[in-house]
């Protein structure tokens, strides 16, 4: 009977001495992703632009699939052409300066210099929360 009395009392004491690392596991899992920052990147005619032909006549087709692959990624937020055929605009979230340095250095329409990139760490205001204050 001693033996099952001291065998329940060191499960009991092995199950609180392993409790706070479930605990901590658990709250490890439920931790708040990253912070990431958002950047506004404005793509303007390059070198390699074709002079005299819009934007739609641009060789911008793997351009196009590589901004589709940020969509898909959850890394862009909003992007597009500019209707007058200068050049397009992509806001997209990156954990810091270097990550978006490397994706728009690695977009296919700034490595055939098709475009040029200007990268900027955008500071988005909450306008909605603005009016109800």
């Amino acid at each position: 009977m001693r033996d099952i009395t001291r065998g329940a009392l060191l499960a009991i004491a092995l199950l609180f001495a392993t409790a706070p690392c479930i605990g901590q596991e658990e709250s490890k899992s439920h931790a708040a992703p990253p912070v990431k920052t958002t950047f506004l990147v404005i793509y303007k005619p390059g070198p390699a632009w074709v002079a005299g032909r819009p934007l739609r006549e641009q060789p911008l087709q793997e351009h196009g699939r590589y901004i589709l692959s940020l969509y898909a990624k959850g890394s862009l937020r909003f992007g597009g052409p500019f209707a007058d055929d200068s050049g397009g605009a992509a806001a997209f979230e990156a954990a810091d300066q270097e990550e978006a340095k490397a994706i728009v250095a690695a977009d296919p329409a700034v490595t055939s210099q098709v475009f040029v990139a200007e990268l900027h760490p955008w500071a988005l205001i909450s306008w909605k929360s603005l009016l109800k204050k």
